[in-house]
């Protein structure tokens, strides 16, 4: 096994998933010089929402992230996930006050998964919880596909877009529960709000959200 991940290595060098540069021995994802200069967020991004208690997340969402990210929604950059997954498993474990019994995300429609392949959301997910040793499980379905919200304008407009576009999938798993919702980008919260809402109103004690970059 050893020799076949050297092998793999020698012909598909493993790269940054930021700058896209290759890896040198020992580094985990990231390059030492995006570790550098990576628009790491302050006080890990925290900002407050409706129907939840607040959302971390470890970087802006700016130059080599806003790229990255794009690559990993929609050029199929899907193994970026494991990488992401470690920054912010790395965010959640140290921001005080982070209570959870269900870790989870925020679904892509069927028509929007159908057309990607994959749902970057729930692979984050996956992959955050893993590095938390949890797992993640789905609490929501979206019910409709609506307008991209980055395509929208202000938190009015978002919050108009995707109301009444989330249903939990099962009440009794989260009965009672703090939920721990994952997502990749989040700039206004009315996404994260239509979720927490329908979480909320489910039965869900409280929800806290996590984010891989946020607006600045």
């Amino acid at each position: 096994m050893g020799f076949l991940s050297s092998l793999l290595d020698l012909l598909f060098p493993p790269k940054c998933v930021f700058c896209g540069s290759i890896l040198n021995s020992g580094d985990d994802g990231i390059c030492g010089k995006c570790i550098e200069s990576l628009p790491f967020a302050d006080n890990f991004g925290q900002q407050s929402g409706s129907y939840y208690d607040f959302c971390v997340s470890p970087l802006y969402f700016s130059g080599v992230v806003r790229k990255s990210i794009h690559r990993y929604k929609f050029k199929d950059a899907s193994a970026y996930a494991a990488t992401y997954g470690k920054l912010l498993a790395e965010c959640i474990r140290h921001t005080p006050g982070i209570k959870y019994d269900i870790i989870s995300w925020v679904p892509l429609s069927s028509k929007r998964k159908s057309s990607r392949g994959y749902d970057q959301a729930l692979l984050l997910a996956l992959a955050t919880a893993l590095e938390l040793n949890d797992v993640a499980v789905e609490t929501l379905k979206k019910t409709h596909d609506v307008q991209a919200q980055s395509e929208l304008g202000d938190e009015a407009e978002r919050s108009a877009n995707i109301s009444g576009a989330y249903a939990v999938s099962d009440p009794e798993l989260i009965e009672g529960k703090r939920v721990l919702l994952i997502d990749d980008v989040v700039t206004t919260g009315s996404t994260l709000a239509e979720c927490a809402k329908a979480l909320r109103l489910a039965g869900a004690n409280s929800v806290v959200c996590a984010a891989l970059a946020r607006g600045e």
